[in-house]
């Protein structure tokens, strides 16, 4: 019997001991393994978001980044529609400021001819003045005959 009463010592000492386990120690250690899987879904569904979060982060970067080459892309179409728009008002500017400066200078030069022409008529006249002063051998009067002096003027 000594060993039965071992045996059912030892079979009472382990049910005592799987209830006491049952009771107070499997509880927690439970609680702490269903906690850390919690814990460990958790943290698994944030990587799932964060990841998801990443790649449309990529996605939104990916079309800002065009749209920004897009936007530069017109900036730059519209700045070189604007300089040939300078260049086009500057040129016809320049054209017209030619232009001006052409015929300006052709009545000048025009005035020029007319008083050049002027002054040879009047040197022609003084000319034909002494000319005939020789021929006749006279002296002729200017003032006096500055009628005949105007005609021949007019004349030439």
């Amino acid at each position: 019997m000594n060993m039965n009463a071992t045996i059912l010592g030892q079979t009472i000492a382990f049910i005592i001991f799987v209830w006491f386990c049952m009771k107070f120690v499997w509880p927690p250690i439970m609680g702490a393994i269903e906690k850390r899987q919690k814990e460990i879904a958790e943290g698994l569904s944030s990587a799932e978001r964060a990841k998801k979060d990443l790649a449309l982060a990529q996605t939104n970067a990916t079309e800002q980044l065009k749209e920004a080459k897009l936007e530069s892309a017109q900036i730059v179409e519209l700045a070189n529609k604007r300089k040939a728009q300078i260049i086009e008002d500057a040129t016809r500017e320049a054209q017209a400021e030619r232009e001006k400066i052409l015929a300006q200078a052709q009545a000048e030069v025009e005035a020029e001819r007319n008083r050049v022409k002027e002054e040879l008529r009047k040197q022609v006249a003084a000319l034909a003045l002494v000319g005939a002063e020789r021929i006749l051998e006279r002296q002729i009067d200017a003032a006096a005959n500055s009628d005949i002096v105007e005609k021949v003027v007019a004349e030439l």
